[in-house]
């Protein structure tokens, strides 16, 4: 996965944006103004990801690309290096899961705005 590749898939995800909050070099991706992804646009390609406190610990142990997040509460977060010893389709499960970790903490008003974009989604199919 290359970071246009990560681009992409963020901000396919329903009611996803895209800025640059912290300054020119750190991309972040946000649902309904909460942040579930973000990454330096210099330096390796890593991405800090959301993630359940557990299986956070389980995947640091298991994966040497996966580490604590980076300026981020290494209890919830991540940091991923993206140096092609993951699966892309394991990357962008781990996107999926700090994605719905992050949809699960809106208000109920905002999962509806969520929900009824992708049921205007797929009336358009």
């Amino acid at each position: 996965m290359n970071i246009e590749e990560f681009r992409d898939y963020c901000l396919a995800k329903p009611a996803a944006s895209e800025s640059f909050p912290f300054d020119d070099n750190v991309l972040v991706f946000k649902v309904m103004g909460k942040i579930f992804a973000l990454t330096s646009m210099q330096g390796d390609f890593s991405i800090n990801l959301k993630c359940d406190p557990e299986r956070a610990l389980r995947i640091r142990m298991r994966y040497p690309a996966i580490s604590p997040g980076f300026h981020m509460n290494k209890k919830h977060w991540n940091t991923i290096l993206v140096d092609g010893s993951l699966d892309d389709s394991f990357i962008r499960a781990l996107i999926d899961h700090s994605y719905d970790l992050v949809v699960a903490r809106l208000t109920k008003s905002q999962r509806g705005a969520i929900q009824e974009l992708i049921n205007n989604e797929e009336r358009l199919q």
